[in-house]
């Protein structure tokens, strides 16, 4: 059962098909009481309006057997006196129920005592001599005329005579239009609910095969995509500007950014191998030259390469470790005097700051700090100026050189990883290209930015943008 509901269109076809039943069968019932109430209210109407007939007949003083009621065309009828005993029926009545009396012969009169006392029943006002009641009461039973049973819906109308007393007549009108006219409705309903629910199973099963073809399509190409490896690929778009379609959307673009966080992880690994190759095989070269001729060691140039290697290391980890999605604390940091810090024991910087607080990691924005002095003091020809100050909901620093600057083609290409513009930004110059790579990751990790710029004096100007803490 699991298994044969498990699609989304077995679901969707049972849950549509249910609700559309139970709705039929909500509906179905409430016709038919429908049906049946009208139906038996217009029967009691028509009794009732015999019965008034042949009680207006008795007003009048009719005798019993001159009463136009008793032929039993239109239905049996009853006549009973104060006493319940029943003084004139319909001829060919043979049985009877749902009335007062089950007889169906007249019994003859009673001698009037004076003991007897008036049960006429009538819980209203007594009538007044040629008086009909303006109330009656109805019920149901059956009858059986010159040998038809048929139910009836039976009505009590109440008169009072000049001199036969008060008396109750009761006539009936037959309910077979009414059991007919049930029977056919719930044949019908018996028999076109069922091919109903059917048309709207179809239906459902048709339209949602339809609507699914797209996921199903973009299933099968996810299974090709993950079975080949291959992120160059797309899932099919359909074209229904619907939820489908923007499913296929977002798909794409995820397909996309995978792809293109691949790539890069790919050129990436290839260009930390590269930029690894050098110094290892520069220490090695000086190790072994050492090795055999001690006298030749360069210390100086074996430290230099090995804090180089170390630099390198440190900067792969923090870019992996970012890559990774690794977030920020929370811890309030000063940022003037975090420049101050940095700026202090460099040569030729200078630094204006005003007290501004941000939140986030004092380690990784010592960093970006470290990282835009070194570049501006590699590329300055004298000076470097650090500035710190709030611009509404941002803190922003900039850190200025006076050197040849950044060209306007170049500003956005430098904050790419292993990017070198020239021979003075070069791996002799120690530069790797991952100082302002890492800085600006760690400015976007923070919910900041960092953009290049010309400075005033015509060199390089960085700006960095956090948010206020």
């Amino acid at each position: 059962m699991r298994r044969l509901f498990g699609s989304v269109r077995a679901r969707a076809t049972l849950g549509a098909t249910l609700v559309v039943a139970v709705a039929l069968v909500a509906a179905g019932a409430a016709v038919l009481l429908s049906l049946r109430s009208n139906l038996i209210g217009e029967a009691g109407t028509q009794a009732e309006r015999s019965a008034r007939a042949v009680a207006s007949e008795l007003a009048a003083g009719t005798p019993y057997d001159k009463l136009s009621g008793l032929d039993g065309d239109d239905g049996p009828v009853q006549v009973l006196d104060e006493h319940k005993r029943l003084v004139a029926a319909s001829e060919d009545l043979e049985r009877i129920s749902g009335t007062d009396t089950g007889k169906v012969k007249p019994e003859p009169a009673a001698t009037p005592s004076g003991d007897d006392d008036d049960d006429s029943g009538d819980a209203g006002e007594p009538l007044e001599p040629g008086e009909i009641s303006g109330e009656s009461v109805f019920s149901n039973g059956s009858a059986t005329i010159d040998g038809d049973a048929e139910d009836y819906r039976f009505a009590a109308v109440e008169v009072e005579t000049q001199d036969r007393g008060h008396l109750t007549v009761y006539a009936g009108s037959p309910l077979a239009a009414e059991h007919g006219a049930v029977r056919s409705a719930l044949t019908v309903m018996l028999i076109g609910f069922p091919l109903l629910l059917g048309v709207v199973a179809a239906v459902t099963w048709l339209v949602t095969r339809r609507a699914l073809r797209p996921v199903e399509g973009i299933r099968r190409e996810m299974a090709a995509i993950t079975h080949s490896e291959d992120l160059a690929r797309r899932v099919p778009e359909p074209d229904t500007h619907d939820e489908i379609a923007r499913l296929a959307s977002t798909t794409n673009e995820t397909l996309a950014a995978l792809e293109t966080s691949v790539e890069r992880q790919r050129r990436f690994v290839a260009d930390a191998s590269h930029e690894l190759r050098s110094p290892i095989a520069s220490l090695r070269t000086q190790l072994e030259v050492a090795a055999a001729h001690p006298e030749l060691l360069d210390l100086d140039g074996a430290v230099e390469d090995t804090v180089r290697l170390q630099r390198l290391a440190a900067d792969l980890l923090l870019l992996a470790r970012l890559d990774a999605g690794e977030r920020p604390s929370d811890a309030k940091i000063d940022l003037a005097g975090l420049a101050r810090e940095e700026a202090e024991g460099r040569a030729g910087v200078t630094v204006d700051a005003e007290p501004v607080e941000v939140a986030g990691s004092r380690g990784q924005l010592r960093r970006v700090l470290a990282n835009l002095l070194d570049n501006a003091q590699r590329h300055a020809r004298s000076a470097v100026t650090v500035s710190v100050r709030r611009e509404g909901d941002r803190a922003v620093v900039e850190v200025a050189d006076d050197g040849d600057g950044v060209p306007e083609d170049d500003r956005e290409r430098i904050f790419e990883r292993f990017v070198r513009l020239d021979a003075a930004r070069s791996r002799d110059d120690g530069g790797a290209g991952l100082g302002l790579a890492i800085a600006r990751d760690v400015a976007v990790r923070h919910g900041g930015t960092l953009r290049a710029g010309r400075g005033p004096a015509g060199g390089a100007l960085f700006e960095l943008r956090l948010p206020l803490a």
